[in-house]
């Protein structure tokens, strides 16, 4: 499990546990490595960024994405997901619905922040909806001692937020975008603001003080930046 990562263009996050932050809107991608599954945290912006991240992680480990876990509905996370036939996929309750009527909705997300009208049409007439969908928690299990706790903690960012969970030395925390490094946290049109500092409550209530946690957009923080963020929404949004 603990392959080179950076031989790949991937960060180490842990034993089994690596990101990519994928280029233009530096949205971050991870692989989760267990005995006998790989789990991927979102799949990008394309069908061409999903086929390669799929070719990189054959050649990374040997292997196939067995599961992918949606962290929101936002273009830059989900419309690779069709590059992976076969996958279980998971998001949020409420996302299956959501991403099977909501076609028109992404595409004029993507093409709006730079994604060719082809690469837009082409994922969005494509689009994978999870399979299974998370209402509190889910626990993966992909093997070989390696589990992965799916937890539903939105309306936050958006309507539909899920983060992963990986325990271990350190743990690891996928946040998705209830967490950004890069820049400010973006509230949209389908933001749940009143409750962004609950969900982040609860991001720190999972992994505690001495994880790793991994924002959608951005480099590594530490349960000091999240807590950070959380008192800086919670008084942008006038919520405790």
């Amino acid at each position: 499990m603990d392959v080179s990562w950076e031989e790949f263009g991937w960060e180490r996050l842990g034993h089994g546990v690596g990101r990519r932050r994928l280029p233009g809107w530096d949205a971050t991608v991870a692989l989760v490595v267990g005995a006998d599954g790989v789990l991927l945290y979102d799949t990008g912006s394309t069908l061409r960024e999903g086929a390669e991240l799929r070719a990189q992680a054959q050649a990374l480990l040997g292997r196939k994405v067995t599961h992918i876990a949606l962290s929101h509905p936002h273009f830059d996370h989900v419309l690779g997901t069709a590059a992976f036939s076969g996958t279980e996929v998971y998001g949020a309750v409420g996302m299956t619905d959501l991403l099977k009527s909501g076609a028109d909705a992404l595409y004029a997300s993507a093409v709006h922040y730079g994604v060719s009208e082809h690469d837009a049409a082409e994922a969005t007439g494509a689009v994978v909806a999870p399979r299974h969908e998370v209402r509190g928690e889910w626990t993966l299990d992909l093997g070989g001692g390696r589990q992965v706790l799916l937890a539903n903690v939105g309306p936050a960012h958006s309507g539909h937020d899920l983060v992963a969970l990986v325990p271990g030395s350190p743990a690891v925390v996928l946040c998705g975008d209830l967490v950004e490094e890069s820049g400010e946290p973006q509230a949209g049109r389908d933001a749940v603001p009143s409750g962004w500092p609950a969900a982040l409550d609860r991001l720190l209530a999972l992994g505690g003080e001495d994880a790793v946690y991994v924002p959608g957009h951005g480099a590594v923080v530490d349960a000091a930046f999240v807590r950070a963020q959380r008192d800086r929404l919670a008084a942008l949004f006038g919520v405790s």
